[in-house]
């Protein structure tokens, strides 16, 4: 009960202490709601026209692509340069669709299933599934039998694990394909909408045919700018950054970064040469000896023995003259040589013996000939090219080709050559791990002496090395100038402060040390970096108002031309289409004042690109002929066209869409 009363007697405290207590249950809740929200947004790769794209969803799309490419080309992983193929693609497929979508979504354009599925199975498909060498033939045709298979394979009922796993490739292989020649056809619609919106009207055919047949003959005085000293005319800091505030919108940037950086060569040091000296003298007895030869070249070679025919134009030059040698006989070797760094000796496995290389084929369809052309051997499939290279001139032979046979004629055959079998074994000196430690210690201590940019540029140069500078760095860029596996530099270089050294990188065959030199954030460049810029324009401004008030009581060319010290100039022919007023260069407005001006009337000063001028008019013409506005329009139209292709058109949309890249966080 005392408990109680106790309550009831400090009624208005509690009610405060509750109150704070809810506040911050309820402050502490939305901030960690917050907190998740924050969270989501850091974990957008970017916003596309309103579409947020999640990091699962940028991942899950490079995924696609690279077992795409996997399944296509039969490889288990890929080099640097296609893992930035692949990431690229997907970032400039990503761009297109949701612009695009954000587009066609608003005028109600779109692909239906009926659509998609006669696009992609019917008849006459798309050319992305009927130029797509999976459905083609050996010639490149498509072959319909082909595509049928493939989706019969789609259905399939897998038996085992490993068929399961195979028919999943397949369908994610198909599904990419699909959504490929969806985003396509749907760009196709859409800019043939566009192209059929931008096109010419009667009015603009008949400005067209004015701007050809209308034409002036005209006189005038010029005062060139670099005529008027600088001293005459003063520009203040006023003045700059009126005129930095008009052209603003010409100055915005990207956040990007300068750097400089040093190399650091991993070459293998003169222990290394002499390691692989003894490897390859120890390997060289039994290559020329052991018939095994692919065992010993595939296990230590840099080239594998495959069992090739060489001709005399496809084999290393280097071993030209040894192999096709007329006392050149099988098992024969070179010496062991050593040029650019790297050991070889070759040795003769088969020679003396002649094939084709290429025939001439043609396709007997409905007993008529469909010529195919030439063919190299080796480009063709095996079941064709071997009774082509055996058959004679004119005969035919037939091979089954999926549920159906095809026959085929020989038309004509190169003429057999010389062919031999060389197996090389080849070895570039690399540097040792105790060579790339020593060299990785050096750049170590590079850093160490110079820990800022200044004192790394001037170290460099004082030790004989170069610096390479790179500018405007974009935070999103995959590679520093050729570097290999250079990523991690641009990260470094968004991450550090100015004037930073880094550490040291591995970029292929040699180790960088990069310092950054400029950090660049705002919107738009600062009025410093355009400075120059800004002073010459402001300038030739002061310069047109100081002309013209020279000229403000002058009433005829002849007394501009005598205050100027100049001359009275002509131009003749002059018209709309017209981009250059003669030696005076390309003055529009000035052109444009004197198409506007009635004969035998002295202008106002006109302000040009070089000048100030002063015009008359001697007459105007216009030649004789009939508007045609069909081919006016026709004319414009293509203009148009080339101007603006589709693809350009495409660009544009993307240029003007709300565009957030974060995936420099990612990357």
């Amino acid at each position: 009960m005392a408990t109680l009363q106790s309550i009831r007697n400090h009624g208005t405290i509690l009610l405060i202490v509750v109150g704070i207590a809810m506040l911050a249950f309820i402050l502490g809740d939305f901030l960690n709601s917050g907190s998740s929200f924050f969270n989501k947004n850091r974990e957008n790769v970017a916003e596309i026209a309103g579409h947020q794209v999640h990091y699962t969803e940028y991942e899950a799309a490079k995924e696609q692509l690279t077992e795409v490419y996997k399944f296509e080309y039969g490889r288990s992983d890929f080099n640097e340069e296609m893992t930035l193929h692949i990431r690229n693609q997907v970032w400039q497929t990503m761009l297109m669709n949701y612009t695009l979508s954000d587009q066609t979504e608003k005028i109600g354009m779109d692909i239906t299933e009926d659509e998609l599925s006669e696009l992609c199975m019917g008849q006459k498909p798309h050319a992305i599934i009927a130029q797509h060498r999976a459905f083609c033939d050996e010639t490149g045709k498509f072959y319909r039998d082909a595509l049928v298979n493939f989706l019969a394979n789609l259905e399939q009922e897998p038996e085992t694990a490993e068929q399961a796993e195979v028919i999943n490739q397949y369908k994610n292989y198909w599904q990419y394909w699909e959504n490929a020649v969806r985003s396509q056809y749907l760009q196709e619609k859409y800019t043939t909408l566009l192209s059929k919106m931008i096109t010419a009207n009667n009015i603009d055919a008949k400005y067209a045919y004015q701007a050809r047949q209308e034409t002036v003959n005209l006189q005038y005085v010029q005062q060139p700018y670099y005529a008027v000293a600088d001293s005459l005319v003063k520009v203040t800091e006023n003045d700059l950054k009126t005129l930095y505030n008009q052209k603003k919108e010409q100055y915005k940037q990207t956040p990007n970064r300068s750097i400089e950086y040093v190399t650091f060569p991993i070459v293998p040091s003169a222990e290394d040469f002499a390691d692989a000296e003894r490897l390859m003298k120890s390997l060289e007895s039994d290559f020329r000896t052991k018939e095994d030869i692919a065992a010993i070249v595939n296990g230590n070679s840099d080239i594998l023995y495959d069992g090739r025919d060489y001709s005399i134009e496809t084999i290393p030059a280097e071993y030209k003259e040894f192999a096709f040698d007329k006392n050149t006989k099988k098992g024969d070797c070179t010496e062991l040589a050593f040029a650019n760094d790297t050991y070889s000796i070759a040795r003769v496995m088969d020679c003396g013996y002649k094939t084709v290389d290429s025939v001439k084929l043609a396709e007997i369809v409905n007993n008529e000939e469909q010529e195919i052309g030439w063919r190299a051997l080796s480009a063709i499939a095996t079941q064709i090219a071997e009774p082509a290279a055996s058959g004679k001139k004119g005969s035919t032979f037939t091979v089954a080709n999926g549920t159906e046979e095809r026959t085929f004629k020989i038309l004509d055959k190169s003429k057999a050559t010389p062919k031999v079998k060389l197996a090389i074994l080849e070895r570039k000196v690399s540097a040792s791990s105790k060579t790339y430690g020593a060299l990785y210690n050096q750049a170590k201590q590079f850093i160490v002496a110079n820990n800022n940019a200044d004192s790394l540029h001037q170290a460099a140069f004082a030790q004989g090395f170069s610096t390479i500078p790179v500018y405007a760095l974009d935070k999103n860029a995959d590679k520093v100038n050729d570097l290999k596996n250079s990523r991690e530099i641009v990260r470094w270089a968004f991450e550090a402060k100015q004037g930073q050294v880094s550490d040291v990188f591995t970029c292929g065959d040699q180790f960088v040390v990069a310092a950054l030199t400029e950090v660049k954030d705002g919107e738009y460049r600062p009025i410093e970096d355009v400075r120059a810029e800004l002073i010459i324009t402001a300038t030739n401004n002061k310069k047109a108002e100081y002309i013209k008030n020279q000229l403000k009581d002058v009433t005829t060319l002849e007394a501009a031309a005598e205050l100027f010290d100049t001359e009275v100039k002509s131009a003749e022919n002059i018209s709309l289409a017209s981009y250059r007023l003669g030696a005076a260069g390309i003055e529009p407005a000035v052109i444009g004042t004197a198409l506007a001006l009635e004969a035998n009337t002295l202008s106002a000063p006109v302000k040009g690109n070089n000048g100030v001028y002063l015009i008359t008019v001697d007459a105007k013409h216009v030649a004789e002929g009939q508007l045609n506005a069909a081919t006016e329009i026709n004319n414009l139209n293509m203009r148009t066209s080339y101007m603006y292709p589709p693809q350009a058109l495409l660009g544009l949309i993307i240029e003007k869409a709300d565009i957030v890249d974060n995936r420099a966080r990612f990357q």
